[in-house]
């Protein structure tokens, strides 16, 4: 799964990064990787007092954002399921390591009281876990892990710290999505997959597009507020993602693939630029194809009434968890 940026290949759901191997380039040396229309060079600004949350952090993007963030001055919280490689970025950015495994909702709403521990305001929050699940599993909380781990559980924390988030004037949530969505198809009655054959590739496509109607509903429900959010596709990043399924897998071990794939720091750029830049102040509820608006998307994404359905039937799957904290009813069920 994407440990807060990286995913996995076992099976299980965490918060460390695009595949939770790490990365092929531990350096981050982009030489002889093909460069896209789509790369963009920018300057971070000085972010001293800005307090940033990203899960998934352990490894791949979440770990290069994580770092990038912290080294332009700000407070970091980094979240990911692996404890060993959490605490090695933490003690990186400075932080205290927040451990938490996205396949027990009990664990989210653990990890969103460590975060009010930690702070009293989010500038940012990068909701970066996830995975693509080789064989179906059903989480302790019943449902399909690819859809508990890369939807549900994001879902859940930003309801758990909305008032955290929506508190902090000019706040931004970005939710790490993908190209793959294209392929997805989300049907309200059976978020968790119990209606066909088990495909992993299609059910973490379908994750990625529920991320895009999150945003884009999220973004809605936020409208009167100072928060922007966004979903963004990092671009195809160099790490061990998808080598637990057949038709990712493939791709991933060919020989030479680093001609066509990005470093995580590259893979990174697109979630520091648009925690950071001032030009999607006026963006909420839009899909980024790393650095350019409007990416292409399933036909599904631009259904708000599907969007709307989505939410509904996510806040009545995580609704035991919702009394614990005040606020999250401002932009709740209906």
């Amino acid at each position: 799964m994407n440990e807060a940026g990286g995913g996995r290949n076992g099976g299980r759901h965490g918060g460390d990064d695009r595949t939770g191997a790490g990365p092929l380039n531990p350096e981050g040396d982009d030489r002889g990787q093909m460069k896209t229309s789509s790369e963009r060079h920018f300057q971070v600004p000085d972010l001293s007092g800005k307090v940033v949350l990203v899960t998934g952090a352990s490894s791949g993007i979440g770990r290069a954002a994580a770092l990038r963030l912290a080294a332009s001055g700000a407070t970091v919280l980094v979240h990911g399921r692996s404890r060993e490689r959490t605490v090695e970025v933490a003690q990186a950015v400075g932080a205290k390591p927040l451990i938490a495994d996205f396949a027990r909702l009990d664990a989210v709403s653990g990890l969103a009281g460590a975060v009010r521990q930690a702070t009293n305001r989010l500038d940012v929050v990068l909701h970066n876990a996830g995975a693509l699940v080789p064989r179906r599993t059903i989480t302790p909380d019943g449902h399909e892990l690819t859809f508990q781990g890369n939807h549900l559980a994001a879902f859940l924390l930003q309801l758990l710290l909305h008032d955290l988030i929506v508190g902090t004037p000019g706040s931004r949530v970005i939710v790490t999505s993908s190209a793959a969505n294209n392929s997805g198809r989300v049907i309200p009655e059976d978020l968790d997959g119990e209606w066909a054959r088990y495909r992993p590739f299609h059910i973490y496509a379908t994750s990625k597009l529920e991320n895009i109607l999150f945003a884009r509903e999220l973004g809605r429900r936020l409208a009167n507020t100072s928060t922007v959010a966004m979903a963004v596709h990092p671009g195809s990043v160099a790490t061990a993602f998808g080598a637990g399924s057949v038709v990712p897998g493939v791709f991933y071990r060919i020989p030479g693939k680093r001609l066509y794939l990005l470093s995580p720091e590259s893979g990174a750029a697109p979630l520091v630029w648009a925690a950071t830049t001032p030009d999607v102040k006026d963006s909420s509820g839009t899909y980024f194809d790393r650095f350019k608006p409007h990416g292409k998307t399933s036909p599904q994404a631009d259904d708000s009434s599907l969007a709307r359905e989505l939410w509904q039937r996510s806040v009545r799957m995580v609704d035991q968890w919702l009394d614990r904290v005040a606020g999250w009813d401002e932009i709740g069920l209906e």
